[in-house]
């Protein structure tokens, strides 16, 4: 009997990765993981060094210095390398002449495994019809054949650059719920995009590159407690003593019984400035993580 062999650690691992065209640096030393399982968010602006990358996982782009590695196989290692993922781009190219369904065979016969029961499902549930050549085909049911293709392999990773490019909210829609089923299926998903409202809903870590340099890589929850707390008050009489609470910034007066400020850290300093005053009204939110990624960018991001 033969013994099982190890499962990798990591879905996706890169060491110091780095490519450069010329002196232009596209992506510059990047360490992350991903591990088996995990629904990872890869954000950034156009230009940031997220679509580079994905092609440096692909094989298709040869560091120039630096590893990237999936599933323990290095990603130069293109045969090898591909049985273990399905890629969606962000402008999908197919065959002119062929059928959706003659290019969704296709595919399958390339791929790691196919589930034809739930490939047949995904068709429906992303309403494309299939009898037609790909030439007829507008972006969004491009986008959706490749979609279909991806959500229906075995594929252990699936890496996913702008997938959403051309559906509709009620197609984004189903692209969540199919994430959701991936995640629930054992499957990694390495999801590149710049919609922060997409990967806030279903990720589980977020990646944000800023010009090709990682900045932060955390869990979703984690990157908000980095930032603060957006509080607003309605008081009555004398405003809140908040000059010298620990951690109070950003004081503004919304109005003559209004004002809002942030809190960074625990909040009981500004706890105890509220409680001395007359309130009448607090709400309290964290920050979206479409508010923490403009943090990182600042006034040129805007």
């Amino acid at each position: 009997m033969h013994a099982s062999a190890p499962v990798p650690e990591f879905a996706v691992h890169t060491a110091a990765l780095t490519k450069r065209f010329g002196d232009l640096v596209a992506v510059d030393d990047v360490t992350l993981t991903v591990t088996p399982g995990e629904v990872f968010g890869f954000l950034g602006p156009n230009g940031a060094g997220k679509s580079t990358t994905i092609r440096l996982l692909l094989g298709l782009l040869r560091p120039t210095s630096g590893t990237a590695r999936v599933f323990g196989v290095d990603a130069g290692d293109v045969r090898r390398a591909h049985r273990h993922l399905a890629y969606v781009p962000a402008d999908v190219a197919l065959w002119p002449m062929l059928t959706g369904a003659e290019i969704l065979e296709l595919l399958a016969a390339l791929g790691p495994g196919i589930d034809t029961t739930y490939r047949a499902e995904l068709i429906r549930r992303f309403d494309l019809d299939v009898d037609r050549p790909a030439k007829t085909y507008s972006t969004g049911n491009r986008q959706k054949v490749a979609l279909v293709a991806a959500f229906a392999t075995r594929a252990p990773l699936l890496l996913l650059d702008e997938p959403t490019s051309g559906l509709d909210p009620l197609m984004e829609r189903e692209f969540r719920r199919c994430i959701q089923q991936a995640r629930e299926r054992g499957q990694t998903v390495f999801l590149s995009s710049h919609q922060l409202a997409e990967v806030e809903a279903v990720c589980d870590r977020v990646a944000i590159l800023r010009g090709g340099r990682l900045v932060e890589v955390d869990r979703v929850e984690e990157l908000r407690r980095l930032r603060r707390t957006v509080v607003d008050v309605t008081y009555r009489g004398v405003a809140p003593a908040l000059d010298d609470a620990a951690g109070v910034t950003d004081t503004q007066q919304l109005d003559r019984n209004r004002l809002r400020f942030n809190v960074a850290g625990p909040p009981a300093a500004a706890l105890r400035a509220l409680a001395a005053a007359e309130v009448v009204a607090v709400s309290m939110r964290e920050p979206t993580l479409e508010e923490i990624f403009l943090d990182y960018y600042g006034g040129a991001a805007r």
